[in-house]
């Protein structure tokens, strides 16, 4: 997707200008939260944590019934933490070194002098084209409709994107979100192994924690139990919501080609978080971070955010996971040192209203405190999208 369209998602913040209003003392703010979402714009939301299952809106927008709290969407970006834990586990069994460069795995592959290290991989701070260049990608909204049965195979997206850009920077030096770079990650769990991802997540990830819903479909298009069908505004008015839940994604295999669901993300970052899938060295390495920039720090894989940085509550508060975007679907999974923990969809990310795409956080964030009202909205978001 080209950046002029992108710039619709990446305008959204975790500081908004108008709060739902105080509801009954009865009503749980998470359900008030996405209640204001849907009016503000959203066809339907889901929020799941240890003590609460909501849905507000409708699963289909041409027929009467609310989400499914249980059902399955698509996770984007926050396939990149289930990549991450996998590259790990190899470092753990000494197959993969963190400092060492990625053409010792996979020589040939990148046309870059400057090695680049599997944790600048890991990180965000190889250098590495964000995407596909322009002309090779969605550069309008029709082509996400239309392109939606595009076939990649593991290393497509990698060297269209590598041959015809150059690095965004001398690896190591700054920071920028890398799709490219994580489906490079993906290509390097594959050679290591020498299995496909999926059947690495499958035996390495999501079997030994019984992650019934959560799967790496590839190029197969359909989304089966869907919690709720995802749209988009892609046409001008008066042409209304296509509906863009049927999509073949391998073109971000390793970066943001996941489907999981609310339970089934919780339970992995309690496991992964809690020491039950990496060593304990290699989970403080995932946690030490760099700045981003509006309350976030990145780790290996890993997204810490404050949210009182972030302008969204009163109290010093820093919570761990990660957001995904992709069309029809906003993931936020984030989960705090005490336990709580949310996994929440909306079921439009890139056509959002500027108000729908602010709302659509409030239910994360009043997981972990009551949301305050900030002076002014903030121009950066916090949480990256896909």
């Amino acid at each position: 997707m080209r950046r002029s369209f992108v710039a619709i998602v990446c305008a959204a913040t975790l500081s908004v200008t108008a709060f739902p209003a105080v509801a009954a003392e009865d009503a749980d703010p998470r359900q008030t939260a996405m209640d204001a979402a849907v009016a503000a714009g959203i066809p339907g939301m889901v929020a799941v944590s240890d003590g609460f299952r909501g849905v507000s809106g409708v699963a289909d927008i041409d027929r009467p019934g609310k989400p499914d709290a249980s059902g399955r969407w698509r996770i984007a970006s926050v396939s990149k933490v289930f990549v991450a834990t996998l590259v790990l586990q190899l470092v753990a069994e000494k197959r993969v070194g963190l400092d060492e460069p990625v053409r010792r795995y996979l020589p040939g592959l990148l046309p870059y002098p400057e090695p680049i290290t599997v944790r600048q991989l890991l990180q965000h701070t190889s250098g590495l084209p964000r995407d596909l260049a322009p002309e090779d990608t969605w550069a309008s909204g029709p082509e996400v409709d239309t392109e939606r049965f595009e076939h990649f195979d593991s290393d497509d997206q990698i060297r269209l994107s590598v041959s015809k850009q150059p690095l965004q920077f001398k690896p190591g030096t700054g920071w920028a979100y890398s799709n490219t770079g994580y489906n490079v990650l993906g290509l390097l769990v594959e050679k290591v192994t020498r299995k496909p991802l999926e059947r690495a997540l499958a035996e390495r990830v999501t079997g030994p924690l019984h992650l019934r819903d959560t799967s790496l479909p590839r190029d197969f298009p359909f989304l089966l139990r869907p919690a709720a069908r995802g749209y988009e505004q892609l046409y001008d008015a008066p042409r209304g919501l296509t509906d863009v839940t049927t999509y073949n994604y391998s073109r971000y295999f390793g970066a943001g080609g996941m489907v999981s669901s609310a339970k089934d993300l919780n339970r992995f970052f309690e496991a992964l978080l809690g020491g039950r899938l990496l060593p304990a060295d290699l989970v403080a390495e995932m946690r030490k971070t760099v700045p981003v920039g509006g309350g976030m720090e990145y780790g290996l894989g890993l997204m810490k955010l404050n949210l009182k940085t972030a302008g969204a509550c009163a109290e010093d508060i820093s919570v761990w996971g990660h957001g995904g975007d992709l069309p029809g679907f906003a993931t936020l999974s984030f989960h705090d040192d005490s336990g709580k923990n949310i996994s929440t969809l909306a079921t439009v990310d890139l056509t959002a209203s500027p108000e729908a795409a602010l709302k659509r956080q409030l239910p994360m964030i009043s997981e972990f405190c009551s949301p305050v009202v900030p002076t002014r909205a903030a121009a950066q978001a916090p949480v990256p999208s896909l």
